[in-house]
C-alpha cells in the first residue's frame, strides 16, 4: 500500500498540449487591409516594369489600380477593425513606392530622359517631396489632435492625389497626341509644382469627412455609375477632368478654412470674454451651541 502511494505521488501530471498557440487571434478578415496594401505595392512595382518597356498606358491603369487598393485597405480595416501600427507602417512604404517612386519613374521615361541628369533631378524632387508629405502626416498621428475645423481638411495634396495630378500632361498625351504634352520644360513645372503642392500646407479636400444626406444617396450612386461609365469609354478624358475639378476645389477648400478658422477664433474670444459663473454662497454656518451646564450667567451686583 506504501508503494502504490509512493508511486501516486511521484507520477508527473501530464500537460496538455494546446493546439493552436500563436494562432488563435489570426483572422483572415483581419489580413485583407495588408493583402490589398500590398497588391498596390504590387501594382506600383509594376506599373515601373511597364514603363520600362514603353507601354505607358498600361503603367497608368495599374497606378490607378494601386490607387484603388489604396483606398479600400484603411476602410476596410477601420471597419473590421482591423488597425495597427504594422498596417499604417506597410501603408506608407506602399504609398512612397506606388505614389512616390513609380510616378516619376514615368515622367522621367516618358519626357524627363532628354533633359538627361537635369530632368532626373526634377523627378528625384518630387519623389523626395512626396516622401516628406508622408513623413509628415505619420508624425501627426501621434501629435496632438489638430483643431477642429482642420479636421475636414488634408494639410497639401495627399501622396495619391499628387500622383494623379502628376500625370496630368501624360493624359493630354494619349488622348490628343504628344506635341505639346510630352515637352520637358511643361512637365519640369508641372512637376515642381505639384511637388511643391504635397509639401505645402494648402487646405485640400478630405473625402474621409464628408457626409451625404440620405436624400442624396441614390444621386450620388447614379452620378458614379455614369462617371465609371464614362471612364470605360473615354477613359483619358475623363481623368482629366477629374484633375480640373480637384483642382478647382482648391480655392474652395482654402476659402472654407479660413471660414471655418475665423468662427472658431470668434467662439474661443467670446468665450474667453465671458466672465466666470460665480458658485452658489453657501450658508453661513451657525456657530455651535454650547451645552446649559457650560454657560456661566454673568455676574450681577443685586446677587449676594
Amino acid at each position: 500500500m506504501a508503494a502504490r502511494s509512493s508511486r501516486i505521488r511521484m507520477r508527473r501530471p501530464r500537460m496538455r498540449a494546446r493546439r493552436g498557440v500563436g494562432f488563435s487571434h489570426l483572422s483572415i478578415n483581419r489580413m485583407i487591409p495588408s493583402v490589398l496594401t500590398l497588391l498596390a505595392l504590387c501594382a506600383g512595382m509594376t506599373a515601373i516594369r511597364f514603363a520600362i518597356n514603353g507601354k505607358f498606358q498600361y503603367a497608368v491603369f495599374t497606378l490607378i489600380a494601386a490607387g484603388i487598393f489604396d483606398g479600400l485597405d484603411g476602410r476596410l480595416a477601420r471597419l473590421l477593425n482591423a488597425t495597427s501600427r504594422f498596417g499604417a507602417e506597410l501603408d506608407s512604404l506602399s504609398d512612397f513606392v506606388s505614389f512616390g517612386v513609380a510616378p516619376a519613374a514615368l515622367l522621367y521615361l516618358w519626357t524627363m530622359a532628354q533633359w538627361h541628369s537635369f530632368g532626373w533631378a526634377i523627378v528625384l524632387f518630387y519623389a523626395v517631396c512626396c516622401a516628406l508629405r508622408l513623413a509628415r502626416f505619420n508624425t501627426q498621428l501621434t501629435a496632438e489632435p489638430p483643431p477642429p475645423w482642420r479636421a475636414n481638411f488634408f494639410s497639401g495634396a495627399p501622396a495619391p492625389a499628387g500622383a494623379g495630378l502628376l500625370m496630368l500632361p501624360m493624359f493630354f498625351g494619349f488622348e490628343w497626341g504628344d506635341w505639346i504634352a510630352r515637352s520637358p520644360y511643361l512637365n519640369g513645372v508641372w512637376i515642381t509644382g505639384i511637388a511643391l503642392l504635397m509639401i505645402s500646407t494648402v487646405p485640400t479636400v478630405s473625402l474621409k469627412r464628408i457626409r451625404i444626406p440620405h436624400h442624396l444617396v441614390v444621386p450620388t450612386l447614379l452620378g458614379i455609375g455614369v462617371l465609371t461609365a464614362f471612364f470605360t469609354t473615354a477613359p483619358w478624358p475623363t481623368l482629366i477632368c477629374i484633375g480640373a475639378v480637384y483642382l478647382g476645389s482648391i480655392p474652395l477648400t482654402v476659402h472654407a478654412s479660413w471660414r471655418l478658422r475665423r468662427a472658431s477664433m470668434a467662439a474661443q474670444g467670446e468665450a474667453a470674454a465671458r466672465p466666470p459663473a460665480v458658485p452658489p454662497s453657501l450658508p453661513a454656518a451657525r456657530p455651535p451651541r454650547l451645552p446649559q451646564r457650560d454657560i456661566v450667567p454673568p455676574p450681577n451686583e443685586w446677587r449676594h
